[in-house]
């Protein structure tokens, strides 16, 4: 059968076959009766035989029991072999009272909506343009399959792995630093690298090794939902300082510093999510000074290191000696994100802070997943496919930003990012950006609203589209259906507005 796994067998197949045919309106017809008949029965009631709901519906005795099937999950009825089919005992409906932990758990330090639809809407919608991760298409499949096989099939990883890491993969990582320069410039070595599970989880370990509760952090504002959440998680006071399509500037980073007592700065400077802004050299150099006058540390998360478009970039960190800069690097997006492994960059007693915090929190990695991630990016087709995927990113990031410009104005794209994976949209000021994200998701058409990105308000009506989601061959629909949602609410707030 077309699409088949390999190892399906005939059986399989042919209950496949059967259940496709089969007719759902005669099951949801004989379910409803059998509702009917428990709903007027009593617990211990006996229900018409399979054979009898095959003569009365005149169906398949496989038809009548996939409906005994729903009505037995949902615990309504109970089959006793050789016996018969019969109305199951009412459930005690019990409430229970949590009100005692309002008092025990005290306030929040975080709002409900800490996950940002990026993560909790999945790639099943029609046209979907929330994604966080790149889609299936654009990952290693072939080079991920052969290092998972060979992960498993190594005795060695029944061992617990080292604190830090295999130090093979924190060599990668380290060496990665100083990738395309004629010689090794940074000083940083394995020794400073640590094997996290995630940079979602190495954020949290960093603000909690670095600052105490109550602290302050200056970010980058709009940045990262997950760091917000992650910073308020470890009880820091946000300082926020805006950027647009640059750098922050390094007079406000100094006066943010300054003013908060703050020690930490949290940012990216390389093709940041949501907007896709790059600092310019010159930009990192100032905000470097700023920090290192300050004495604070720099927390770079350098999320897209492979995901360079017209631009491929050094990390700051290459330029930092005395261990100002604190570096984040995953690979959970660009290699697959099954395989959540990352790496902490840090040097001095910031990284035997950040190194205790990781062991109390996770102990270590699995050796089995680090076995693969070092398996796929030291193998020789791990630099084709990153060339393939830069190109494949071009041409979407191109064919999104063409019809934005076509259908939403050109005044709607903030700017053409030279990396990363999304769009950063800003519309009217008066367009409400809940309700349009709403009225597209109805239609099939998903997108991350810009709020989720501000630590404070945001300054005007923004979204974010990820340019790297499944059906690129789709973009133009779901731009069009955009396009119809501000018409629409545009002509509606004009009759609004008529005496």
């Amino acid at each position: 059968m077309p699409g088949a796994g390999a190892d399906t067998t005939g059986v399989e197949e042919s209950i496949a076959l059967l259940s496709s045919f089969m007719s759902n309106d005669s099951t949801t017809e004989i379910e409803r009766h059998l509702r009917a008949l428990v709903a007027a029965g009593a617990a211990g009631d006996r229900l018409p035989s399979t054979r009898a709901l095959v003569s009365q519906f005149a169906v398949s005795p496989l038809t009548v029991q996939n409906a005994m099937q729903r009505l037995a999950a949902a615990g309504l009825i109970e089959t006793r072999p050789g016996t018969g089919t019969f109305v199951s005992a009412r459930p005690t409906i019990t409430r229970s009272d949590f009100s005692w932990q309002t008092t025990a758990l005290g306030s929040m330090r975080t709002g409900h909506s800490v996950v940002g639809t990026a993560m909790s809407l999945d790639s099943t919608v029609p046209i979907a343009m929330h994604s966080a991760y790149p889609s299936e298409g654009l990952l290693p499949q072939r080079l991920i399959r052969q290092a998972l096989g060979r992960a498993a099939r190594r005795s060695p990883d029944i061992d617990r792995p080292l604190l830090g890491g295999m130090p093979e993969l924190r060599a990668y990582f380290a060496n990665e630093i100083d990738a395309n320069t004629a010689a090794r410039a940074s000083g940083i070595s394995s020794d400073d690298t640590i094997v996290v599970p995630g940079s979602q989880s190495a954020l949290i370990s960093v603000f909690r090794a670095l600052a105490q509760p109550g602290d302050a952090i200056v970010m980058e504002s709009p940045t990262y939902w997950g760091a917000i959440a992650a910073a308020r998680q470890a009880g820091l006071v946000i300082v926020p300082i805006a950027r647009g399509s640059q750098a922050p500037r390094a007079a406000e980073l100094d006066e943010a510093l300054e003013t908060s007592g703050a020690r930490l700065f949290y940012a990216q400077p390389h093709f940041a999510n949501p907007t896709g802004a790059l600092w310019t050299a010159a930009e990192a150099a100032s905000l470097l000074d700023v920090i290192r006058a300050r004495k604070a540390f720099l927390i770079e998360d350098d999320w897209a290191h492979d995901f360079g478009i017209d631009a491929q970039v050094r990390p700051l960190i290459w330029h930092d000696t005395d261990g100002h800069v604190v570096y984040l690097r995953s690979l959970s997006k660009s290699v697959s994100p099954s395989l959540r492994v990352g790496a902490v960059i840090a040097r001095g007693p910031a990284l035997a802070r950040i190194q205790v915090d990781r062991t109390v929190t996770d102990l270590y990695v699995s050796g089995s997943l680090q076995a693969a991630a070092l398996d796929v990016v030291t193998d020789p087709g791990w630099r084709s496919h990153l060339v393939r995927l830069r190109e494949s990113l071009r041409v979407r990031r191109d064919t999104l930003a063409g019809y934005v410009v076509e259908h939403l104005g050109a005044e709607t794209l903030t700017h053409l990012p030279k990396g990363g994976l999304n769009l950063w949209l800003r519309f009217d000021d008066g367009v409400d950006v809940a309700r349009l994200v709403a009225e597209c998701l109805s239609k099939g058409v998903s997108m991350a609203p810009g709020a989720e990105w501000y630590p404070a308000e945001p300054p005007g009506s923004f979204v974010r589209l990820n340019f790297s989601g499944p059906h690129p061959e789709r973009f133009g629909e779901g731009v069009e259906v955009i396009a119809a949602a501000l018409a629409s609410r545009r002509a509606l707030d004009g009759r609004k507005g008529t005496p």
